[in-house]
């Protein structure tokens, strides 16, 4: 638990940034490298059918997307910490407990966190890949032409900003817990190495399920590191699908890799 009183600036920094640095890192690590593990463990057993591209990528592919990676929990960490130093100087509102805000005010923010960060990434993503911008926001993570899970959080350091920034900006215009919090930020990373994970983890027929197919796939994800010019919705196929750019051809791609190949 994290120390709720104002603290001096220089004391409260020493005291609690290694916390959040420790949690920010531990998160991409764990569900990154489970995500890494699973792949390799299920491999033989169905994976491998399910390969989204066929090229491979180098040892020098993974090391580089996990030094971007670790920096980018970095800065999340510095931003986390601006957010605890606001929070106790009662610039914001973040609920330490259910006394003032119950369990039904924890679940609606935290969906509307979910959806609103969705349309944050869509435009944000959408807005860095115009060329002025590429090259200095997101070219870092687009070197990943066939990423892997540890590609979660492989930005340069001025998108790691602009991303790291949704927590501050949402939670400076809704009052939100902080169990909310930490579980949209395992909710995300969780999501993101399911989209970088290489091989389609999803179940077949998901993508044209009435019920489950406006949730993005590995494929749908996989198929903007290979384009680059579609599928730029994070959770949902909502943005994609309103504003025109889903792959034309994600559909026919997920079944590819979903459904039994023949002689199988």
């Amino acid at each position: 638990m994290l120390p709720t009183l104002p603290l001096e600036l220089g004391e409260a920094f020493g005291q609690v940034w290694p916390i959040i640095w420790l949690f920010d890192t531990g998160r991409y690590l764990v569900a990154a490298g489970l995500m890494a593990v699973i792949v390799r463990a299920f491999w033989k057993a169905g994976l491998e059918a399910r390969k989204i591209q066929a090229y491979c990528p180098m040892p020098r592919d993974v090391r580089r997307e996990i030094v971007t990676s670790l920096r980018t929990a970095a800065i999340f960490s510095l931003l986390g910490f601006g957010l605890y130093a606001a929070a106790t100087r009662g610039w914001i509102t973040i609920y330490p407990d259910f006394r003032q805000r119950g369990v039904g005010y924890l679940l609606l923010t935290l969906t509307l966190m979910i959806v609103a960060h969705d349309a944050y990434f869509y435009w944000t993503h959408r807005l860095m890949h115009r060329r002025r911008l590429f090259r200095w926001f997101h070219l870092t993570h687009h070197e990943s032409h066939t990423p892997t899970p540890w590609a979660a959080y492989a930005f340069a350091m001025p998108e790691a900003l602009v991303q790291g920034a949704f927590v501050p900006l949402f939670v400076a215009l809704v009052p939100t817990h902080e169990l909310a919090i930490f579980i949209f930020m395992a909710f995300q990373i969780m999501r993101n190495v399911m989209g970088h994970a290489g091989v389609e983890v999803y179940p077949a027929g998901m993508a044209r399920s009435l019920w489950l197919g406006w949730n993005n796939t590995t494929t749908h994800h996989d198929l903007h590191h290979q384009t680059g010019r579609h599928n730029f919705g994070l959770y949902f196929r909502w943005w994609d699908r309103l504003m025109g750019t889903e792959h034309p051809e994600y559909l026919e791609r997920f079944a590819m890799v979903t459904e039994p190949k023949p002689g199988r």
